[in-house]
């Protein structure tokens, strides 16, 4: 696996909302985690956000947000209302 350009796929109910590449990212996959290893220590299942590509849209309670990074696997979340 290649780091550097890996399919990164954001659904919304199996819908695609947002489809992009690590190498068209402004910061290289290497280099985020380098600079973000300097300030802190990294650990197992630590996540660092990013930003994302085009397509940001609203999700709203019942959805199902899926995030698929190539080779690496997925992180499926159920999105709830809290309560007022």
């Amino acid at each position: 696996m290649d780091p550097s350009d890996l399919e990164v796929r954001c659904e919304v109910n199996d819908e695609v909302r947002q489809l992009g590449r690590t190498k068209d990212m402004v910061f290289d996959p290497a280099s985020i985690v380098s600079y973000v290893s300097h300030m802190m220590t990294l650990l197992p299942g630590d996540v660092i956000l990013t930003g994302t590509p085009g397509g940001v849209g609203p999700i709203v309670h019942g959805d199902v947000v899926t995030v698929q990074v190539e080779g690496i696997g997925e992180l499926i979340n159920p999105v709830h209302t809290l309560p007022a």
